[in-house]
């Protein structure tokens, strides 16, 4: 066991469980050690439980030293000190009905010491179960709504979980089509596919109503199949149906017509007749083509019954959900089929990747309503979750096994609320990422490999960064290990989590760095780095300001971008920094494409500053600490100012690689003011402002930022932001369209990423746009 309330610990295993479950109890029911409550959703065949914990981690912090009567030259800008903090996370785990008495004696033991006092329940289990729940536990159950429970669920992670949501698409690469998230997820149609079908219309949080339903539902085909081909089991029904071949057993149009029926515009392959063949055809079928004549029946039907009440109340989301679906292919390429079919294409079916917990994050909400979990934002701990699981027969099958029995997702409470940066033209269509791996398998598979490539140097970084840990190399081998098998579930299923990004393969490094305690392994290069480059920062000041205007507006970009070199997550870059300790500014200046650039609107960058008024207010957001933030940032920041611009520098609120951190900003800050007066004076009249991101990321998603920074924006009349970075322009924002001027800088630190573009390494990308009125 790992200290107590650690991340990725819990209070122990219980040998109660070895029999029932293939993972050792702490990987499962994991900080059980500080669960605060819990709720239950028991269905048909699952139980899903929801418990809230407390986490505690270590996290980096940084202060000023106190320099009174001391010679500052030669002492670092500030000291790192590694604290503890507590943060909230939520637990969700699926198990099998099977183990329900096995796993309420392991409830019993770790969960009914918490604040709950009273158990929280929905689920037809919830009635079903409730005498042995309060005779195991000891806890009254109170038994929550179904339907009152899925909504508060769905809306839950429609709000919280980017890619939450997915099409389906029949013999795609990729059969899972992630959207982003719309700011605003009202209205819409949730059809829960249980034993029948509830249609219900969700109009605000708190506003919805059952407006339909069918008898036919999943129970139909579970019974009808029963009686067909003498399964028992549901899983083992669906899995025929994935083997058989429906039109073998059903009547098509083309069996009437002879071909397609032109009239109507009705293809040939459509089905005339759901069974129609077994009425006439003198043989017997096949186990495989019922069960699949029968998927197709009842999935058609609910789908036509979706779209014509989606029409009827002019909605045109429809959330699918239910046991019934439970990911199966067959299942949603069905009912996808028939919406569009009957739709015309104007409603879309959609799933959710979660939509299993939907009901246990409902009852959880109940049950915690005095601590108003929703005034916060959640974010998914990749760490901590199991993937979504294709659930195509030949894929993985060790893993489709593994996730049968157990299942798991976690979701972080975040410090500060994140919202849409109100400058995006149109929030309902903003993509952060540039580019889709799990569209993309050249370039997916150039990336997966770069990571495992980079995995020896962070840990190595990692060890580094604690050398007075003793168990710092255990530590860091498990996240080697667990990292490790992440990069491989992608590897198998690039859907796994949602839209797979280079984004998204940094923040589960991240996730993972942090589950086992190390929360800034480059802490200790960033303090270096800083405290070299705050002594530079006068003389590359004295040399701008000798310059003429144009030839210090180039300067300033070209030390901007120069700045910019100097990242850590780039291994061409890492590899120099480490082999040639004297690689400074100069040279990375000479590393820099000559003009024109291999993106180049500077000409009319230049133009506009001649020509135009003073930008009103400009936010910036940093990338690196050292020669980028202090060299190459803050020049410009003071240019900026001088020409009457406020300006917002915006940093990352938590650390990624060597990111500056809005707590480094603020010290490096004091120090370049100490200074400058420019920068100074800035301060104090509080036209230089530093915000925090509300991100954790090297990346940057322009519809999960600080609310306070949003809030800032809006005040301040922002009409020029500056985005700078690899990560943060190129693998994020390159096509991102906003309401006012922007600039985005970035030099490309990667061969691979150089070639795609039509570039070499080290190539500019200096991205000057206006928007269209």
């Amino acid at each position: 066991m790992a200290e107590r309330g650690g991340r990725g610990t819990s209070s122990g295993g219980d040998s109660s469980l070895d029999k029932s479950i293939t993972l050792p109890p702490d990987e499962i029911f994991r900080n059980l050690e500080n669960a605060k409550c819990f709720a239950i959703d028991i269905g048909g065949s699952l139980t899903k439980l929801a418990y809230y914990s407390t986490v505690q981690h270590k996290v980096a912090r940084v202060r000023s030293f106190d320099h009174s009567g001391k010679d500052i030259e030669h002492e670092s800008p500030y000291e790192i000190t590694v604290q503890e903090e507590i943060t909230a996370r939520l637990h969700f785990i699926k198990f099998e009905n099977t183990y329900i008495e096995t796993c309420l004696d392991f409830i019993k033991d770790h969960l009914v010491n918490t604040e709950t006092k009273v158990l929280k329940a929905t689920g037809g289990g919830a009635y079903k179960f409730k005498d042995l729940i309060e005779k195991k536990l000891g806890l009254k159950v109170d038994k929550e709504d179904v339907m009152t429970c899925l909504i508060k669920g769905c809306n839950f992670v429609l709000k919280n979980i980017p890619h939450e949501v997915f099409a389906y698409q029949k013999d795609s690469d990729t059969e899972f089509r992630f959207q982003t998230n719309h700011p605003n997820i009202f209205p819409y149609l949730l059809v829960n596919i249980g034993s029948g079908v509830s249609i219900v219309k969700v109009e605000t949080g708190d506003k919805f109503e059952w407006i339909g339903g069918s008898s036919i539902g999943g129970g139909t085909f579970w019974g009808l199949g029963a009686l067909l081909t003498k399964t028992k089991k549901f899983d083992e029904l669906l899995q025929l149906a994935s083997k058989g071949q429906h039109t073998n057993v059903d009547m098509l149009v083309k069996d009437v017509y002879g071909g397609a029926y032109q009239t109507l515009g009705l293809s040939g392959n459509l089905i005339a007749s759901s069974f129609g063949k077994s009425a006439t055809a003198d043989k017997e079928f096949s186990k495989d083509d019922m069960a699949k004549s029968l998927l197709h029946m009842i999935s058609n039907d609910i789908g036509q019954l979706a779209c014509l009440y989606a029409k009827l109340h002019n909605l045109h989301k429809i959330y699918f959900g239910g046991f019934f679906i439970r990911g199966h292919p067959v299942t949603m390429r069905t009912i996808t089929y028939s919406i569009n079919f009957f739709s015309k294409g104007e409603v879309q079916a959609l799933f959710l990747r979660h939509e299993g917990y939907l009901g246990a994050i409902g009852a959880f909400l109940k049950g915690a309503e005095q601590d108003n979990p929703n005034e916060y934002s959640w974010g998914e701990n990749y760490a901590g979750s199991s993937g979504l699981m294709s659930t195509s027969p030949d894929l993985c099958p060790m893993q489709r096994a593994r996730s049968g029995t157990f299942d798991m997702f976690e979701m972080d409470r975040l410090e500060r609320p994140l919202v849409n940066l109100p400058l995006l033209k149109d929030p309902s269509t903003y993509i952060p990422d540039t580019v889709d791996l799990t569209d993309d398998a050249m370039a997916r598979k150039y990336w997966l490999t770069c990571f495992e490539e980079a995995l020896d140097g962070v840990v190595k970084r990692a060890m580094a960064s604690q050398p007075d840990s003793t168990d710092a190399a255990e530590r860091a081998e498990k996240f080697r290990q667990k990292y490790w098998n992440k990069l491989q579930t992608l590897r198998q299923q690039p859907f796994a989590y949602g839209t797979l990004t280079v984004r998204s393969l940094l923040d589960t490094r991240e996730h993972c760095l942090n589950e086992f305690n190390f929360p800034d392994p480059y802490s200790k290069v960033k303090q270096k780095e800083n405290g070299i480059a705050l002594k530079c920062f006068p003389s590359v000041i004295e040399s701008l300001d000798s310059l003429g205007w144009e030839e210090r507006q180039f300067a300033l970009v070209k030390g901007l971008l120069a700045g910019n070199v100097f990242d850590w997550g780039a291994k061409a870059v890492s590899e120099v920094l480490e082999s040639e300790p004297q690689f400074g500014f100069e040279e990375a200046k000479e590393k820099l494409q000559e003009r024109p650039w291999l993106e180049d609107s500077y000409s009319e960058w230049i133009q506009r500053l001649k020509e135009g008024p003073p930008h009103k207010c400009a936010l910036i957001f940093a990338d690196n600490s050292g020669i980028d933030i202090i060299l190459g940032v803050f020049p410009f920041v003071r240019e900026l100012l001088s020409r009457g611009t406020e300006v917002i520098l915006a940093c990352n609120s938590g650390p990624a690689l060597n990111d500056v951190t809005y707590s480094e900003s603020l010290i490096v800050t004091e120090r370049i003011a100490a200074m400058d007066p420019i920068i100074q004076s800035a301060l104090m009249e509080e036209r230089l402002l530093l915000v925090q991101t509300g991100s954790s990321s090297p990346c940057l998603d322009l519809s999960r930022l600080d609310k306070g920074l949003a809030l800032l924006v809006r005040e301040r009349k922002t009409d020029l932001v500056i985005i700078e970075g690899m990560g943060r322009a190129i693998h994020t924002n390159y096509y991102a369209a906003l309401q006012c001027e922007s600039l985005k800088l970035a030099v490309i630190k990667n061969s691979w990423l150089a070639d795609r573009l039509g570039g070499k390494i080290f190539s500019v990308i200096f991205k000057y746009e206006v928007p269209r009125k």
